[in-house]
Order: C-alpha cells, then structure tokens, then sequence
C-alpha cells in the first residue's frame, strides 16, 4: 500500500502531526500490535497535542502585558508624579 498519498492528503488538511505520526507508525514495528482503533487514536493524540503545542509556543512569544501608556504617570492628571508611580 502507499502511504505517500495518504501523508500528503494530512498535510494539505493541515494534519501534519497526524501525517508525523502515521510515518513514525509506520516506521516501528510495536504499533503492528495495535487495534485500528488505538492506532486512530494514536494519531488524534498526536494532532490535538501539536495544535497544543503550537498554541503554547504563539502565546509564550507574545508579550505579556503592554507597559503602561504615558499619560497615567505624567503629571497632567492632577496627581503628583510619586503618587502615579
């Protein structure tokens, strides 16, 4: 059977850890065991925790907080510059 059509087909779907996965399967003798079920599964585990994992590591870049705007420490409120800080 050719796994190359089915791997290209994951990675145009944007599956590209199941398409990971499968080749990693495919590949190891220990997953031959395996129900078609668990091996599915498998395969699901492995897409939901790359999308996880790529969430994590967009958030992680992004700042965490913006430093405050100038305007709520300068003087022009009113309040004395150390009571702003």
């Amino acid at each position: 059977m050719l796994i190359s059509p089915t791997v290209d087909a994951l990675h145009a779907l944007n599956l590209g850890g199941m398409a990971r996965a499968l080749t990693e399967q495919r590949e190891s003798p220990e997953y031959a065991a395996l129900t078609f079920e668990e091996r599915l599964g498998l395969l699901v585990d492995r897409e939901a925790l790359d999308r996880s994992n790529r969430r994590l590591d967009a958030t992680s870049r992004r700042p965490s907080c913006a430093p405050p705007p100038a305007w709520r420490t300068s003087t022009s409120t009113g309040l004395a510059a150390s009571i702003a800080r």
